[in-house]
């Protein structure tokens, strides 16, 4: 089994970060959700890019 940890780690951002939404809702900080929405748009779109290059390059 080949792990790929930059990948896992990324999962565990976007996670964490989804959870965190969860959080900032329950504290009814605003500023605090768009924080974690932004955040998990930056690791998702990091991530697909990430799995893009990869692919394109035969790699994955």
């Amino acid at each position: 089994m080949n792990i790929k940890w930059n990948f896992l780690i990324l999962a565990i951002l976007a996670t964490a970060s989804i959870g965190s939404i969860g959080i900032f809702i329950a504290e009814k900080s605003l500023i605090g959700i768009l924080a974690a929405i932004v955040v998990l748009c930056g690791v998702m779109g990091f991530g697909f890019t990430q799995k893009k290059k990869l692919r394109e390059a035969g790699k994955l």
